[in-house]
């Protein structure tokens, strides 16, 4: 469904009426114009010739001012009842997807005040919503809301498919709290959202520590390093990487990694940036195995 589409009708039979009215009115007082202004040409070729006063002149020119004013006053009743029928057609406020239908034709519906559950209330009319722009509502211990910061990276479990995760990012802190539960919510924009993804599923997010920004000054001419992630593993509980050197054997590195950018690492130490990498190392490589490089 488009933004604008007609979701449902109401009952407008007195609203259609009153348009037809007025605008009978609006052709009324077009042709009572039109009259008006033929009998004041007339009445100008007749001063003209002197054979009427100027008064007679003037109240033939009044009498068309006020024509147009009538004319005028009916126009905007028109508007006004195209209005009122207007407001009884319910359109669809975004594009979107009908998830609830919850009125039937003959029901009498209403306004629901702002803050209501549209999903429970018993004034809605239908649940829409826009599958492009899924949020997930978090709430956070008030103990570590200070810790939040706009656009925090965070990563979203949903219980539905408990062996995917997805990328998200902190939008909103909703400025009240729960003082039943000493929290407060949190709205997370996920950022790789897929057809799965449904309306009211129950997640989890989890918030990551923001890259902080170096104060020290960069150094042009040290060349930035970056190594694919998968070349990367853990030895000792230490980060290592596996070099191919004579073409064949492997010697392990040490490495200190920073950012992490999509599938890419940037290495702070342990690589000048011109090794042979083994990408994907199995637990059992160790320095000294012989490799065959692929071509």
């Amino acid at each position: 469904m488009r933004e604008g589409d007609i979701i449902a009708r109401l009952d407008s039979a007195d609203y259609q009426a009153q348009m037809d009215v007025a605008r009978a009115q609006v052709q009324h007082a077009e042709a009572d114009l039109a009259e008006q202004q033929r009998q004041q040409r007339i009445t100008q070729n007749l001063a003209q010739a002197h054979v009427v006063s100027q008064d007679q002149l003037d109240a033939a020119s009044s009498r068309v001012r006020l024509a147009e004013a009538a004319l005028s006053q009916s126009r905007a009743s028109l508007a006004v009842s195209e209005a009122n029928y207007q407001n009884t057609l319910i359109r669809a406020p975004f594009s979107g997807v009908v998830v609830k239908k919850m009125a039937e034709v003959g029901e009498s519906v209403a306004p629901i005040p702002p803050g209501v559950n549209i999903s429970t209330a018993s004034g809605a009319i239908v649940a829409l919503a826009d599958m492009a722009t899924l949020e997930v509502e978090v709430d956070v211990s008030e103990s570590n809301v200070a810790r939040l910061q706009p656009n925090q990276p965070a990563e979203v479990s949903v219980e539905a498919f408990p062996d995917r995760s997805y990328h998200a990012v902190l939008r909103q802190v909703i400025p009240t709290a729960d003082r039943t539960k000493a929290t407060v919510m949190v709205k997370v924009t996920i950022l790789d959202k897929d057809k799965d993804l449904k309306p009211e599923m129950t997640a989890k997010a989890t918030f990551f520590e923001p890259a902080k920004k170096s104060t020290a000054p960069l150094d042009s001419s040290k060349p930035i390093v970056s190594v694919p992630k998968d070349a990367i593993t853990t030895r000792a509980g230490k980060s290592v990487v596996f070099e191919v050197r004579d073409g064949k054997k492997v010697y392990e590195l040490p490495i200190t990694a920073g950012i992490e950018n999509q599938d890419q690492v940037v290495i702070k130490q342990g690589l000048a940036g011109s090794e042979t990498l083994v990408l994907h190392p199995s637990d059992k490589l160790k320095e000294g195995d012989v490799v065959k490089i692929k071509s």
